[in-house]
């Protein structure tokens, strides 16, 4: 699982946390994050640093890049599209 900033300017804030996991799931059970099975491919969520995640994972997306920008886009309001 990858720690990353929804806002990238913050990288190098040394008081700063990453704020979004993305992270590759193979497809099947996510434990109990959600009631049914889920595709494999790339996903995300909001959540601080040693925090449980704030909701459900977004994805499957076909690529890391794809579920990030996705999720910086959704930390700025904005609908995927």
């Amino acid at each position: 699982m990858s720690m990353r900033y929804s806002d990238p300017s913050r990288e190098d804030d040394l008081t700063s946390l990453p704020d979004l996991e993305v992270f590759y799931h193979g497809g099947g059970d996510l434990g109990d994050v959600l009631e049914e099975d889920s595709a494999p491919g790339w996903y995300h969520w909001p959540c601080l640093l040693g925090a449980l995640p704030d909701r459900d994972p977004a994805g499957p997306f076909d690529s890391e890049d794809l579920a990030l920008n996705d999720a910086r886009r959704r930390c700025r309001g904005v609908e995927a599209g």
